[in-house]
């Protein structure tokens, strides 16, 4: 009888871990397929660009199409005037617009008052939620008439406005994730830094920036693929001219540019051109994650 019930106790006691371990193992599957979701839209999106790209490859020949300079469809597949255009346009944006987020983001993080910071900073994330179109509109209204004014050319759809823009678009990602880094270091490195005679501005810059680098490198990166596929905006005031631009005055077109406007009337190796622009862009991607890999596992050794 005694060893009965001590049987029925064990047992109660043990049927609420049971449970548990069901429900522990249902939400590792939840979070495992939910993880695989992403893996797998990665690849599927990757096979089928590479798919419909692979035959332009092999009717215009993979040197001919990176490194031919005219773009006639459908005798000629040339974009390296286009990768010329976007790799400038996002080099330019980057020159222009990482510094001033990073000045932007210290200034919220370190040495903003806090209603100035509230006021600056709703004000950047209101930035980010932008349409494309309305950047697009705004350079085509501001910006193109004023280097049209500046530098006395007949027409400021040129490479210029395409990395002004360009330069105003990537200001929130930079911005927000550059902040997010720095407050997320633990209040011991400025401490120490002062406790040992730096001044406030010398430990921001020597102690606080190097060591919130991860964040502030994945901040640029997400600011340089921002750019580099951007479409709508640069679609309106770069003045989409498939030709190699001989300066930033000249009108120019990029890869997204290219592939946005062409591809609605598109077919057969047209449209096969326009699938391997996508796999060039897809490439430069996923080259630019890996040199960021690279960069933070070496500053981390």
């Amino acid at each position: 009888m005694e060893a009965a019930s001590k049987l029925e106790i064990t047992s109660e006691s043990l049927s609420p871990a049971k449970k548990i371990d069901w429900v522990e193992s249902v939400f590792h599957w939840l979070f495992l397929i939910s993880a695989m979701v992403g893996v797998i839209s990665v690849i599927t999106i990757g096979w089928f660009v590479f798919y419909e790209g692979i035959p332009a490859f092999k009717e215009a020949g993979i040197f001919n199409f990176l490194f031919g300079k005219e773009w006639l469809p459908p005798a000629l597949y040339g974009i390296s005037s286009m990768i010329v255009a976007s790799l400038i346009s996002t080099a330019g944006a980057v020159i222009i617009g990482v510094p001033v987020a990073l000045l932007t983001a210290i200034f919220l993080a370190e040495i903003a008052p806090k209603w100035l910071a509230d006021i600056v900073r709703p004000a950047v994330e209101l930035l980010a939620g932008i349409p494309s179109v309305v950047y697009g509109f705004f350079g085509l209204i501001v910006i193109v008439p004023a280097i049209e004014s500046i530098f006395n050319i007949p027409a400021g759809n040129t490479l210029l406005a395409g990395i002004i823009v360009l330069a105003i678009m990537i200001l929130p990602t930079v911005i927000t994730i550059s902040e997010t880094s720095i407050r997320a270091l633990t209040p011991s490195y400025k401490a120490g830094a002062l406790a040992l005679g730096a001044s406030h501005i010398y430990s921001i810059f020597n102690v606080l920036l190097p060591a919130a680098r991860s964040g502030i490198y994945t901040g640029i990166a997400l600011g340089i693929a921002r750019a580099i596929g951007e479409t709508m905006a640069i679609i309106m005031v770069m003045g989409n001219a498939p030709a190699m631009p001989g300066s930033l005055l000249e009108p120019a077109r990029s890869l997204t540019a290219n592939i946005a406007m062409e591809m609605s009337y598109a077919t057969g190796i047209h449209a096969s051109a326009l699938y391997s622009t996508g796999i060039v862009l897809l490439t430069f991607i996923v080259l630019l994650n890996a040199g960021l890999l690279m960069l933070n596992r070496k500053r981390g050794h």
